[in-house]
């Protein structure tokens, strides 16, 4: 068989043709500009477009900093947001579970890139994913500075898209955490979650999939919200109340960012050999979506402590004395925060350490 050769250009192939649009990616850069602008903070260096994003350490008021980087993603909470079609809280999602694991270091977040990847680019649809990344770089106080846009087709199915968090934060020599000085008897302190935040969406998908519930459905545990937009509920940004209690009273020994895996994963990731983590179930103000879930899934209490957050959002280590501080600054900052339990000399045994029952039964 011949050959077939171009007679003229328009029997070429093109970039368009193949399924990536440039200009529609130059049009959702420009887009970008104004939700750049709204995150700009001390330290930014020019604006979005360049080949990288620059940022200066010494103008952002840095002495001897050290540079804490995290990234992440939402998971199968996408598939929630793609198939509801309401994109702009996915974002702030995104920069939340970055941003809360600078914090836990004791860093405060300076800037954030994101990375959108879709088979084929509808700019309205970034743009709202992106507006949600911005919303959440103003809630923790770092300045969006970059990121990428990626059209690629035949690499995703129509209407799906992936996302993808780069943060980086700096403290000062010697101000990292967690300290060295953690003890017996220095007391947890746990902040409220907004609910499932960005973690075990698998699990949760597998419910309503096999139940027949339908994301338009009324939420059964949120009255005036439909299931999925209930769900879709964004995780919580803790960096500017925890920086605040930090700074305060002096008192934060160390933190943990309750993701996948629950208490029973993340609490000992902060804790000393030899120490262990009591925590009172009864004290823990677990929302209705969680008693949901386990109704629903049959999910036994144990399996969604190590799945879910449960109510804890995070966990401050504290010395039992400084407890009523840190509450009080938590509280002038808007969060809601209560004693979890304490910590325990451990020989043995699981590092973290339940009493009391979960109450599922909302």
């Amino acid at each position: 068989m011949a050959k077939h050769e171009p007679t003229n250009k328009d029997d070429g192939l093109t970039y368009a043709g193949a399924g990536v649009d440039i200009d529609a990616g130059n049009a959702l850069v420009d887009a970008i500009g104004p939700i750049a602008a709204r995150t700009k903070r001390a330290g930014v260096m020019g604006g979005i477009g360049g080949f990288g994003g620059l940022f200066d350490l010494k103008d952002a008021g840095f002495i001897d900093p050290v540079l804490v980087a995290a990234n992440d993603g939402v998971g199968t909470k996408l598939k929630i947001a793609i198939e509801t079609r309401r994109h702009d809280t996915i974002g702030i999602d995104l920069v939340a579970m970055c941003v809360n694991d600078l914090i836990v270091q004791g860093a405060e977040p300076l800037f954030f890139l994101d990375y959108f990847a879709t088979g084929k680019l509808d700019p309205h649809i970034a743009e709202q994913v992106i507006s949600g990344v911005g919303a959440g770089c103003e809630q923790a106080g770092a300045a969006l500075i970059g990121g990428e846009t990626a059209e690629m087709p035949g690499l995703y199915g129509e209407g799906d898209y992936d996302l993808a968090g780069f943060a980086v934060g700096a403290a000062e020599r010697g101000k990292l955490l967690p300290r060295g000085d953690i003890k017996a008897g220095d007391i947890l302190i746990a902040l409220a979650s907004s609910g499932v935040h960005s973690n075990g969406f698998s699990l949760i998908r597998k419910l309503v999939e096999t139940s027949g519930a339908k994301w338009s459905d009324p939420a059964p545990f949120d009255p005036g919200a439909s299931l999925g937009e209930a769900l879709l509920t964004p995780t919580r940004i803790y960096v500017k109340s925890v920086l605040a209690a930090i700074r305060e009273t002096g008192a934060v020994k160390a933190l943990a960012h309750i993701t996948g895996g629950g208490l029973p994963e993340n609490l000992p990731r902060v804790l000393p050999e030899g120490l262990g983590a009591r925590i009172d179930l009864g004290n823990l103000g677990v929302p209705p979506v969680f008693g949901w879930i386990a109704g629903q899934g049959n999910v036994a209490p144990a399996e969604m402590l190590r799945t879910f957050n449960c109510g804890a959002g995070l966990v401050i280590i504290a010395p039992a004395g400084d407890g009523d501080a840190v509450l009080s600054s938590l509280a002038r900052s808007g969060e809601s925060a209560f004693l979890l339990g304490e910590v325990e000399s451990r020989e043995d045994g699981d590092t973290v350490r339940f009493t009391g029952e979960l109450d599922l039964t909302s």
